[in-house]
């Protein structure tokens, strides 16, 4: 009976471990089956007229950083 168990563990370690290696070597992002929400036609995920103050401030951040990466000198 426990032997029954350990096979089952082994086997599921076998596929996960294949399954990631896959995943290692095809640098590719997981994605939906369907094509996630831009296939009906959403651009975001609250799909709202104006973002957030959260979402402004991090925007506001990256271009800030964008611009310091920009006018480096170095």
């Amino acid at each position: 009976m426990m032997s029954t168990y350990l096979i089952t563990f082994a086997v599921f370690l076998l596929v996960i471990g294949g399954m990631s290696i896959g995943y290692i070597f095809q640098r590719k992002s997981i994605t939906g089956s369907c094509g996630g929400l831009g296939a009906v036609g959403i651009e975001k995920e609250c799909d709202c007229p104006e973002p957030c103050d959260a979402r402004k401030k991090r925007e506001a951040r990256a271009e800030k950083a964008a611009q310091w990466e920009r006018n480096k000198i170095i």
